[in-house]
C-alpha cells in the first residue's frame, strides 16, 4: 500500500486501519512508540484480542500460519504481533509471511515490529511483500542537526515553550541518544510543567554535575547492591533533587521488569524476553539478576508501594518520601526493608 516516515503515522492510523504494518529500525525509542501508536488505534477499533509472536532460533513459523487460519475465542477482531529481534526472518519465515500477505484474513490485523532491515532484505519479495500489503514504516535515526526541533517538537506537543538555546543545550547533554531526550523532557516537565522554559532552567535541572545520579541508583538497586543504593539516595536527597523524579525512575522499571516477569512465567525463555524488550547487553546480566531474585507476586508488592510512594509525595498519604524511596529501593534490591532508614 504504502511506506512512511514515523511522523506520519498518526494520520494514516486516523484514516482507516491496514491489514499490516511493518515497522523496523533500531532507533528503540521511536519503534516503539509507532507500534504503541498502532497497537492503540487497533483497541479503539475493536481489535481487543492479541497475540505476541517473538521470533528466535528455532521458532515455528506454522504457528503464524496457525493463528491466521483459526477463529478467535474471545472477539471479532484480533491483532497478530510478530517480533523479528533481528530483521532476518530466514527462509522458512519469509516464505510464511509471503503466504499471509497473499491470504490475509479478515477482521485480523499484523503489526511487525523489527530490527533495521539490511539492504538485501529491504529489496527481498518478503519485504517487498509487506510494502504492498499494508503500511511500511521505516524509522531513521534523527540527525545531528535535526536533534533540537525533534525535541522542539515533543516539548511544545506538551505544553512547553523552550527557548532556542534551551533546546540547544538538551540536544548537546543528550549526544543523538533519543531515549535520553525523551528523559529529559519527561524531567523537565514534571519539575517545570507547561509554559515558557528558558535556558537558566534547563541548565540547572539538565546539566548537574551531581556524583549520584538516578539511573545509576536503579543500577545498584538491580544489581542487589544495598549499601550503595543507601549512599546514593543519601546524595541524591543531599543534592535537593525531586523525589518525584527518583519514584519515576524506579517505578519505570519496575514497570518494565513486572511486564516481563509474566512474559516468562508465560513460558517465554530469557533470551527471547529480553530480546523482545530491547535490553542492552551490558544491561542483560543486571536484568537477569533482578528477574531471577525477584518473582510472581512480588512484581505486584513492588508496583503497589510504588503507587502509595506516589500518594505520599503528593502529600496525599502520611509518611516521608525519602524513607519509602529507601524502602521500595532496598526491595529492589533484595534486601529486607528498614524499620527506621534514618
Amino acid at each position: 500500500m504504502t511506506q512512511l516516515h514515523a511522523n506520519q503515522l498518526s494520520g494514516q492510523l486516523a484514516a482507516g486501519l491496514a491489514p499490516v504494518y511493518f515497522i523496523h529500525g533500531n532507533e528503540t525509542l521511536l519503534v516503539n512508540e509507532c507500534a504503541d501508536a498502532v497497537r492503540a488505534a487497533a483497541r479503539e477499533q475493536g481489535y481487543s484480542e492479541r497475540e505476541v509472536f517473538s521470533v528466535e532460533p528455532g521458532f515455528d513459523w506454522q504457528r503464524l500460519a496457525a493463528a491466521s487460519d483459526s477463529l478467535s475465542l474471545f472477539a471479532e477482531r484480533r491483532l497478530l504481533e510478530l517480533r523479528l529481534p533481528t530483521g532476518k526472518p530466514g527462509k522458512e519465515g519469509a516464505k510464511a509471511l509471503a503466504e499471509y500477505v497473499a491470504r490475509p484474513p479478515e477482521d485480523t490485523l499484523l503489526l511487525i515490529v523489527s530490527a533495521k532491515l539490511e539492504p538485501a532484505a529491504r529489496r527481498s519479495k518478503w519485504a517487498k511483500g509487506l510494502d504492498a500489503a499494508g503500511v511500511s514504516v521505516p524509522v531513521w535515526p534523527v540527525e545531528t542537526a535535526q536533534l533540537p526541533a525533534w525535541i522542539e517538537q515533543r516539548m511544545r506537543a506538551r505544553g512547553m515553550q523552550p527557548e532556542r538555546d534551551a533546546l540547544q543545550l538538551i540536544a548537546e547533554r543528550v549526544e543523538g541518544n533519543l531515549l535520553a531526550a525523551a528523559q529529559e523532557i519527561e524531567k523537565l516537565y514534571l519539575l517545570n510543567g507547561p509554559g515558557p522554559l528558558p535556558v537558566e532552567t534547563v541548565t540547572e535541572l539538565v546539566t548537574d554535575s551531581a556524583r549520584y545520579d538516578i539511573f545509576g541508583l536503579v543500577d545498584a538497586a538491580l544489581a542487589g547492591e544495598a549499601l550503595h543504593v543507601q549512599r546514593m539516595l543519601a546524595g541524591l536527597r543531599a543534592e535537593a533533587v525531586e523525589p518525584v523524579l527518583v519514584l519515576w525512575a524506579l517505578n519505570r522499571e519496575i514497570r518494565m521488569l513486572a511486564s516481563m516477569a509474566r512474559e516468562l512465567q508465560g513460558g517465554k525463555s530469557l533470551a527471547g524476553v529480553m530480546g523482545a524488550w530491547r535490553v542492552w547487553d551490558k544491561r542483560k546480566p543486571l536484568i537477569s539478576g533482578v528477574l531471577a531474585r525477584i518473582r510472581g507476586r512480588q512484581w505486584w508488592a513492588l508496583l503497589q508501594h510504588c503507587a502509595r510512594l506516589d500518594r505520599v509525595i503528593k502529600g496525599r498519604a502520611p509518611g516521608s518520601a525519602w524513607d519509602e524511596l529507601l524502602q521500595l529501593a532496598l526491595r529492589l534490591a533484595g534486601t529486607a526493608p528498614l524499620r527506621n532508614s534514618a
